[in-house]
């Protein structure tokens, strides 16, 4: 039987370089599966002989899934342990990848990416909960930031993989990579993951355990924390949505092109991140979360600027501004995220699983917000829009709820 590794154990004096690697794998799986296959949605609508609006759902559902799922898994890892959790999870993702290749019509392959979701979402919503079980607040918030920032990397490349194999090889091969990809990480959590749940709690645990989910459920510090994982994302969501037709369908360009275009938005959000492992431990959370949310709302008004300012810069004016408002993302959300699973450590895995939910939710509603404003406009203003009303009603949350 595996020990449990916790912060007073070898495992806290020295970084588990293997672990992080390995969390790495489990929390990027989910958003590469998510971004893989957004350029090939509009061909999928020609190719299914389905309406755009339906294909949208193979996004908007497998966040809505990614967020029902964390609701369930991540008090099931409190109460049973991280690692079987995790374990199964990769291997319901696995099968759904493998389902999907053989969907002959859109219903099922939105079936297939519902329970792609679900089985992903394990790897992301427990992995910030191990990093809650081997270290404090602020260097929790350090080694999210850390792990996010080369997490960062997957979806970075997930839509330019996914252009490249739905041009060479059609729209199946994508669900192909990811088929070998979840079973590839399963594989290296069955040998590799430790259990740092400790379970060896006193005989009165449960009465304690409910004790604290009922302290976390009436803190508005922690739904603050959480709203603004939400909220704070939804810019991105909301361009995740609408960019692909802005690119492919009214600018003419190719999914590989929109690919390529995807790297710059993520070069910020990468590098918040990575900022954040860096500065957490010297200016604290709450500090970086105001930070990053005037740099959100700074680069949202620096979009519409210029894309009304430059016509005929559509690419440049659309995508750099991008760089500010990821890297305003890039601080605001590993640092919300490590503040939310901080409010009660004991039921960290909880926490992990309610902040999930409420930002894949709120992400589901902003990518079909952003595909459905889009879709009824002659250009890209409404998408750039959506996105500063995101970034506003992101420092409302924070600021009415998130006491200093």
């Amino acid at each position: 039987m595996r020990e449990p590794v916790g912060k007073n154990g070898s495992g806290a004096r020295r970084t588990p370089w293997r672990l992080l690697a390995l969390l790495i794998a489990m929390a990027g799986m989910s958003s590469l599966s998510l971004n893989i296959l957004v350029p090939a949605m509009p061909g999928l609508a020609t190719k299914l002989a389905a309406d755009p609006a339906r294909v949208q759902l193979t996004v908007s559902l497998y966040l809505m899934g990614l967020a029902a799922a964390q609701l369930v898994f991540g008090p099931l890892s409190d109460r049973f342990g991280r690692r079987p959790v995790v374990l199964a999870g990769l291997a319901l993702a696995t099968i759904a990848s493998t389902a999907a290749i053989f969907a002959a019509s859109i219903a099922s392959l939105v079936i297939a990416r519902v329970a792609q979701s679900l089985g992903a979402s394990t790897g992301q919503t427990i992995g910030r909960a191990i990093i809650r079980d081997l270290y404090d607040r602020q260097h929790a918030a350090s080694m999210i930031g850390l792990v996010t920032s080369v997490v960062v990397l997957m979806p970075m490349v997930a839509p330019l993989i996914g252009g490249i194999l739905d041009t060479l090889f059609g729209w199946e091969a994508i669900f192909a990579f990811t088929a070998v990809l979840s079973f590839a990480i399963c594989a290296w959590a069955l040998l590799d993951l430790p259990e740092t749940r400790n379970l060896s709690l006193a005989p009165n645990s449960e009465r304690h355990f409910r004790a604290d989910l009922a302290a976390l459920a009436a803190s508005p510090r922690f739904f603050g924390y959480a709203l603004c994982a939400g909220l704070g994302s939804a810019p991105f969501f909301s361009f995740l949505g609408a960019a692909p037709h802005v690119v492919v369908s009214m600018l003419g360009r190719t999914s590989a092109e929109y690919g390529l275009w995807f790297f710059v938005p993520s070069i910020g959000f990468m590098a918040g991140n990575f900022a954040v492992s860096r500065l957490t431990t010297r200016f604290g959370i709450d500090a970086l979360i105001r930070w990053g949310i005037a740099l959100t709302i700074a680069g949202c008004l620096l979009n519409v600027s210029v894309y009304v300012a430059l016509p005929g810069w559509e690419m440049f004016t659309i995508f750099l501004p991008q760089i500010v408002i990821g890297f305003g993302n890039g601080l605001l959300l590993p640092t919300s995220i490590a503040g939310a699973v901080s409010i009660r450590p004991q039921v960290a895995g909880t926490a992990s699983g309610v902040t999930g939910f409420v930002q894949m939710g709120i992400a589901a509603i902003a990518a079909q917000l952003g595909g459905h404003v889009i879709s009824q406009a002659t250009d890209a203003l409404p998408m750039l829009l959506l996105m500063l009303i995101f970034g506003v009603a992101t420092a409302a949350a924070v600021f009415t709820l998130v006491r200093r």
